[in-house]
């Protein structure tokens, strides 16, 4: 059993004291999982941090299978947590290679020798640590897959797999962060399927932080309910959902498709990568889609079915074996996937957002928005060029460097190298831009996403998970691109707050008329955001229509019975 009484917890932030969590008391029993949901920034993955003994508290107490933990308890009491604790993070994916039972007896090893060493085969205990090596997998369902090479597990099969290396550790209390929020359906199910079977089996207090009503309604046995830092209500799942999401504003309708102008097209392109999974390939065969004018189009599929590799195509940075990438551009059809001197005013065109999106955490909204209309904005490529020919910087070079600002951080540090290039090149090559005009630019960019104007002289510390999100895509939208694409970069957002994205990127695409490109596994986002999905299956399309029943012939396919009970359902029961 675990309990938890009065627990207090203060960040220093930029000089100043933030209270992030107060007064939190619950408790688990033993064969209970209990939920945590709340809105982004409320506290939840700070006080699962703490209950693994990773992260230190200020007052209050934490008493596990009748051992009780201080503020000032010494590391050896700490490290007696950390022990009797396992915790499962969102996008964890850090297994070893080898065959997978290799991993559970690494963890089996590492309570015996402190370190995860594989041992000899021959050695005295192996045939002991095998076998229970075995159970685990059992336990998750990955019995038959024990002698399978890490590489080659779906990504559900290596969730599962992590789940397994944890169990090793005989925690007495399990904490799930996010455990299935960046997966498509059928991975979720699988994993969610483990986990409550985990329960029967364990015995063991269990708590899952989720933002997704539809998990909790399947897997919790009680909800809380966290706003910044405070437990707000605790008690029923169905109730303490219906109460956190009374809140979430109404739906903004959808700008109506009046007319089909395409203005992409994808034609015959074909592209065949291998997987990391051992003896798969991705194998795009000759496809084909259109994109209209002022659409909003989302690409759904399970994971590995090529939704993002679909999407790296049409933003010209995954170039096909075969087959055209065509934008209309100034009346004509132009080729993205090949480089001439008019794909870098095409390049102006487009902004995207990644999964990895975040905003520099050393400066201020408006400073990095200043920056993009340095790139981007009215008259910057015609100084840009004429400065190009002074320093002998080639077309080709002034073309990557319009790339990078849309790329991760990860890959633009790449390519850079690569090519050698520093980021002092950006101010000799492009005009300098006032504060004033980034504050005239941004005015309308921020009423659309209900932004307030003095976010501008925030730093991404000093403003909340929402606002960051909208900021992102006020950052996004500085060059007022005709094309936005998106590869889930909206995954892990709570529902209410992810309803404000939602309606703000319909009021960008009803007043800007701004095409949009979404990939995403959350189903209710697509139902809610789309004009069109297509479904991506194997390098496929394999259905291409009404987002609702796009969705649902996933949801179908995928077996995810989780998604039975919809936020929609629980809303209006």
């Amino acid at each position: 059993m675990l309990r938890v009484e009065g627990l207090v917890k203060d960040y220093n932030v930029l000089e100043e004291q933030k209270r992030v969590l107060e007064g939190i008391s619950f408790t688990v029993d033993d064969g209970e999982i209990l939920g945590i949901t709340g809105k982004s920034g409320s506290g939840k993955s700070t006080l699962l941090r703490i209950l693994r003994g990773v992260e230190s508290f200020d007052e209050g107490i934490i008493e596990l299978e009748g051992k009780q933990f201080f503020p000032d308890s010494d590391k050896d009491d700490m490290k007696a947590l950390i022990r009797n604790t396992a915790i499962h993070l969102q996008r964890n994916f850090g297994l070893w290679n080898g065959p997978a039972i290799e991993n559970i007896i690494r963890r089996i090893n590492s309570r015996q020798e402190g370190h995860e060493g594989l041992p000899e085969s021959d050695s005295p205990s192996y045939d002991e640590m095998y076998e229970e090596s075995m159970e685990y997998l059992k336990l998750v369902g990955l019995g038959h897959k024990a002698l399978h090479a890490t590489s080659a597990l779906s990504g559900g099969e290596k969730q599962r797999l992590i789940l397994a290396r944890q169990l090793a550790a005989k925690p007495k209390l399990l904490l799930l962060d996010e455990p299935v929020t960046m997966t498509g359906p059928g991975t979720k199910q699988e994993v969610l399927d483990v986990i409550k079977n985990l329960k029967k089996t364990l015995n063991i207090p269990i708590i899952v932080v989720s933002h997704l009503p539809e998990l909790h309604m399947y897997i919790s046995d009680r909800l809380i309910y966290l706003e910044n830092g405070h437990i707000i209500e605790e008690g029923k799942t169905k109730t303490v959902l219906k109460h956190f999401l009374k809140d979430m504003q109404p739906q903004v309708m959808i700008n109506p498709m009046e007319k089909k102008e395409t203005v992409i097209k994808v034609s015959n392109v074909s592209k065949r990568l291998a997987l990391i999974r051992v003896g798969e390939v991705l194998n795009f065969n000759e496809l084909s889609l259109d994109i209209h004018k002022g659409e909003i189009v989302s690409l759904i599929g399970q994971s590995g079915a090529g939704k993002t590799t679909l999407l790296k195509m049409i933003e010209g940075l995954t170039p096909p074996t075969s087959g055209e990438v065509l934008y209309l551009h100034d009346g004509e059809w132009l080729d993205i996937t090949h480089f001439t001197p008019k794909r870098i005013e095409l390049r102006k065109k487009i902004s995207m957002m990644h999964q990895e999106f975040t905003l520099s955490p050393h400066s201020t909204v408006g400073q990095q928005i200043g920056f993009r209309m340095r790139i981007k904005g009215p008259g910057s490529l015609e100084y840009a060029r004429e400065k190009a020919k002074d320093l002998k910087v080639s077309e080709e070079i002034l073309d990557m460097l319009y790339t990078l600002p849309d790329l991760t951080e990860e890959e633009k540090d790449k390519i850079m190298k690569q090519m050698q290039i520093k980021p002092e090149i950006y101010a000799k090559l492009f005009p300098k831009v006032t504060f004033e005009d980034v504050k005239e630019h941004a005015t309308k960019i921020f009423e659309a996403l209900d932004l307030p104007l003095e976010i501008l002289y925030k730093t991404p510390y000093q403003i909340s998970g929402g606002e960051h999100v909208r900021a992102y895509i006020a950052l996004a939208l500085t060059t007022s691109p005709e094309i936005l694409m998106l590869d889930e970069p909206f995954g892990d957002l709570d529902p209410v707050t992810l309803r404000d994205v939602t309606n703000s990127l319909k009021r960008i695409n009803r007043e800007f008329g701004t095409t949009m490109i979404i990939v995403s596994h959350h189903m209710d986002f697509v139902k809610e955001v789309s004009h069109r999905a297509v479904l991506i299956d194997d390098a496929k399309a394999i259905m291409d229509g009404d987002p609702v029943e796009v969705s649902n012939r996933l949801i179908e396919m995928s077996h995810a019975t989780y998604l039975e009970r919809t936020m929609d359902s629980l809303m209006n029961e």
